[in-house]
């Protein structure tokens, strides 16, 4: 029977620390900010939308074209959302999946 070498055995050294920067600019984001004001916006829309169909349902509502457009874009705006999502947690799962 063979024995198995260990990493020390073989040479390998523990891969370099990756230091963060924390020299960003002013007009530089991250993802978790630009998430959270992508998801305030699609939350505005929503609420937008609810008060047109409330207006549209009390009779105070003037231009029901514009309430079904707002209502539309809302919509629309919650798929986007769901997909992004569904890519982000894909992409999440493949690294996951990698071996070092």
């Amino acid at each position: 029977m063979s024995t198995v070498n260990t990493i020390e055995g073989l040479g390998l050294k523990d891969p370099p620390e990756i230091k963060k920067n924390n020299n960003t600019d002013d007009n530089e984001l991250s993802l978790k900010e630009i998430l959270n004001e992508k998801l305030k916006d699609i939350n505005d829309l929503q609420i937008k939308s609810n008060e047109g169909t409330q207006q549209l349902i009390t009779g105070e509502a003037d231009n029901v074209h514009e309430i079904l457009l707002n209502t539309e874009e809302a919509v629309l705006a919650l798929e986007l959302a769901v997909k992004v999502r569904n890519k982000m947690v894909e992409a999440y799962q493949e690294v996951m999946k990698m071996q070092i």
